[in-house]
């Protein structure tokens, strides 16, 4: 794989692929990578790959008697492609330039607004992903929402000519696919109400007019609450007991595994198998997944307090939780659809202990009064906590608030709209902002926090802003991606959002008037946190 050594036999290589690719339509990929996804030289060596691109087009022509011009061909600026392209490389006009994101479904970059190309440029997108911070490739875990509002960027932004999205095993990801591919077809049509509608349409389309509408519901709250975070990162440890998260979370999924049960035993007997496999399995165990990880909290937090019986039955609780896993893979290959999807949910999730999957699931440890397990920080939660849409969304400079529902467990999300605006670097007056009324309970220094998707910059500058002022207090930037490294994108991209603070010397007891500005059009605003500090 280094070109400079064995440039001969790897340009005969990729001539004997286009001799067999005949007169197909498909797009040729060009530029080249090292073995094994890795990069193909140690830094960006623009002047090397400059050349493998013109070989490959001279190969393109050479065997098609055409100008290369005439073959469509893509260039993939996955991973550290995208350095040489951020770092100055081009390729011909006519060459379709194919924009990543960044595994976890946040777009890395776009073509400049207005930019026009003959090739054109897309979208390289995941549902599902073998790689750090960790493998996800158990169960569908993408909201619909979110999944809209990047894939409408990219339309916004020009990125319109190819769109992929890598699904890992097509089952589950039935129902985000349809959406993705019915999106793709196309984007203007399916707007913030046509996206709203969506589940509700596919649902019927499935199931019939009778259910389709409850159905809708459950795959939408599903989406919600899978996004809160992906599965192979749940473990004893992600939600406090003390604080009452644990019991909030577990009890959400209760609830809508009571409900889909419900609408599932109201389908004529020959939709069921359908509706296990494409809603009630998915709902299911993930609901199990986080009882297993309770009783385990549980289990831990009762062998602490030196209560012996309560931990053994903890463990007993975790142990049953455990095998239920099995039972449920066991009834998605064998007892459904007479056995039609063996090995479909091979995939195992239990006890991860790096990037990588286990070779099996395995069973979480448990601990007893004689040997207890260390127990993690209470995790923090907010003292007050404001909704996205709990404000007054004013409008200005041609930029609107578009509040996008169901974008997260917690609600939805405000989204400016549309995010190709210009960039607004010293916001005030008429531009456009959100004001959020808070009662504040007590005086002192808070900290205020601001919550966010975990988007990424996707004009290349290194920022992505937001502003915040206190009553007629001095306003206060913040950059979400300031400092950003491979610790701080792995963070955001498993707790599936992004969180900028400051702190303020003293707040005093009483009514304010809290104000969100808008800086740079991509940041989608998920909440407002404070919290007294010290």
């Amino acid at each position: 794989w280094d070109y400079r050594k064995n440039g001969p036999a790897l340009r005969a290589f990729w001539r004997k692929g286009i001799e067999r690719r005949g007169r197909a339509e498909d797009p040729v990929t060009i530029g080249m990578r090292g073995d094994g996804d890795e990069p193909m030289t140690e830094g960006t060596a623009i002047d090397l790959l400059q050349g493998i691109v013109r070989d490959q087009r001279q190969i393109i022509s050479d065997v098609t008697h055409r100008p290369a011009s005439e073959t469509p061909q893509v260039w993939a600026l996955y991973k550290e492609v995208q350095d040489y392209y951020d770092q100055g490389m081009r390729v011909p006009d006519d060459v379709t330039l194919l924009f990543a994101d960044d595994n976890w479904g946040n777009i890395r970059r776009l073509p400049p607004v207005g930019a026009r190309r003959a090739g054109g440029a897309g979208v390289y997108y995941h549902f599902d992903y073998v790689g750090g911070p960790r493998n996800y490739k158990w169960l569908d875990t993408n909201a619909i929402p979110r999944v809209w509002q990047q894939m409408r960027m990219a339309s916004d932004y020009g990125a319109d000519r190819l769109w992929i999205v890598n699904v890992g095993d097509l089952k589950p990801m039935e129902y985000p696919t349809s959406f993705f591919l019915d999106m793709a077809w196309n984007p203007a049509r399916m707007d913030s109400a046509a996206m709203q509608a969506y589940p509700t349409r596919w649902a019927t389309q499935q199931f019939g007019p009778a259910h389709g509408a409850e159905i809708g519901a459950l795959l939408s709250r599903y989406g919600q609450l899978a996004s809160r975070r992906k599965p192979e990162l749940i473990d004893a440890t992600t939600y406090g007991l003390a604080n009452g998260e644990w019991a909030r979370v577990l009890g959400e999924w209760k609830a809508l595994d009571t409900a889909a049960r419900k609408v599932g035993a109201a389908l004529p007997a020959a939709q069921r198998d359908a509706y296990y496999e494409l809603v009630l399995h998915r709902i299911e165990a993930m609901t199990n997944l986080h009882r297993l990880y309770q009783a385990v909290a549980a289990n831990r937090a009762a062998a602490q307090a030196g209560d012996a019986k309560a931990a053994a039955r903890f463990a007993e609780a975790a142990r049953g939780y455990f095998a239920q896993d099995a039972a449920i893979r066991r009834r998605y290959e064998v007892e459904t659809a007479g056995g039609k999807w063996t090995s479909m949910m091979a995939q195992t999730h239990i006890g991860y202990t790096g990037w990588q999957q286990p070779d099996s699931d395995v069973m979480p440890a448990l601990a007893s009064v004689e040997k207890p397990l260390p127990l993690p920080p209470i995790a923090a939660v907010p003292h007050l906590r404001i909704a996205a849409d709990a404000g007054r969304a004013v409008d200005g400079r041609g930029v609107r608030w578009q509040r996008v529902a169901g974008f997260t467990a917690e609600g939805a999300a405000m989204v400016a709209t549309p995010s190709t605006a210009p960039v607004i670097e010293r916001p005030g007056g008429d531009s456009p902002h959100i004001v959020y009324d808070v009662n504040w309970d007590r005086t002192g220094p808070v900290t205020l926090g601001v919550v966010t998707a975990p988007g990424l910059d996707v004009r290349g500058g290194g920022k992505h802003r937001i502003e915040l002022s206190v009553d007629d207090g001095a306003p206060i930037m913040l950059n979400l991606m300031a400092g950003e490294s491979e610790a701080s994108w792995g963070r955001a991209v498993i707790e599936n959002r992004r969180v900028a603070t400051t702190v303020l010397p003293s707040l005093a007891a009483g009514r304010h008037r809290l104000t969100l500005w808008l800086v740079d059009p991509e940041v989608v605003v998920e909440g407002v946190t404070l919290d007294p500090t010290g």
